[in-house]
């Protein structure tokens, strides 16, 4: 002690300590630090081959041969295995043809090649993986929880969907689609990954129940039966007020003309 004591106002003795702390930092982390796992399952490899032969036939051409991106589709590093089910589950892409969004259509490829895509994608870098029927199925759910989706997708998405999810215009020649028919899946997917103009609604902003409950209002949105009269597809007050001007306002008006017209002839 009395010689480190002698020596602490060396010149060197502050870079000394640092280096000291630095290795002592480093072995401690060694020991602590849970060991590497290195995946060698080959038939996982086999799936993620046959996902990047598939991604050079049908997506390379816009997305990149290792879907960097390029001046006719963006880059798909990060955007994670569910991003891949959406769209390629849905029918969005490939696109037919370019334009300012893509649409859903009918699907070209098979369960089994959506999902080595999608294994394939995932290697390029770390995004949100295919949910499990646990997590977006809402089943078991009460009215009250129902009641709460629908607060939360009248708060989060009604303002581009429709307060009855049957979607609506947006700038540019863009859209929000209806939601009527989308399979659970693929709603909790458009959620997680936001996919073209759409925000992504994380699990921090929306946690897993709340998406699960909003799934559960569109759901019961489906089964509700119609209490008569008009629906005018859903489009809500605007449609609503539009018809409203055009038949109740239009008659009245042209009832009073009809009125004053035969007024003057009979005198």
């Amino acid at each position: 002690m009395r010689f480190l004591s002698s020596r602490r106002r060396h010149p060197a003795a502050k870079g000394l300590l640092l280096v000291l702390a630095l290795f002592t930092m480093g072995a401690l982390y060694s020991l602590v630090a849970p060991a590497a796992q290195v995946s060698a399952d080959p038939g996982t490899s086999q799936q993620v081959a046959k996902g990047k032969a598939l991604f050079a036939v049908g997506c390379a051409s816009c997305h990149g041969l290792n879907g960097e991106g390029g001046s006719q589709g963006p880059s798909l590093v990060g955007v994670g295995a569910a991003a891949v089910d959406f769209q390629v589950g849905t029918g969005r892409m490939p696109m037919s043809r370019p334009g300012a969004q893509a649409p859903r259509k009918e699907n070209r490829y098979t369960d089994e090649e959506i999902a080595a895509l999608a294994a394939f994608v995932a290697t390029l870098g770390p995004g949100p993986a295919i949910p499990t029927p646990d997590q977006y199925e809402p089943k078991g759910l009460s009215s009250e929880d129902i009641a709460r989706g629908g607060e939360l997708f009248r708060t989060n998405c009604s303002a581009c969907h429709n307060f009855a999810g049957a979607g609506g215009a947006l700038p540019n020649g863009k859209y929000a689609p209806s939601l009527e028919g989308v399979s659970s899946k693929h709603l909790y997917q458009a959620m997680l990954t936001g996919p073209q103009q759409m925000p992504v609604f994380s699990d921090e902003v929306i946690t897993p129940k709340d998406k699960r409950e909003i799934i559960a209002y569109l759901q019961t949105l489906e089964t509700r039966p119609s209490q008569g009269g008009l629906t005018l597809g859903g489009l809500g007050p605007v449609a609503e007020g539009f018809w409203a001007w055009v038949l109740g306002l239009g008659s009245l008006v042209g009832f009073a003309i009809w009125i004053a017209a035969k007024g003057a002839r009979a005198r």
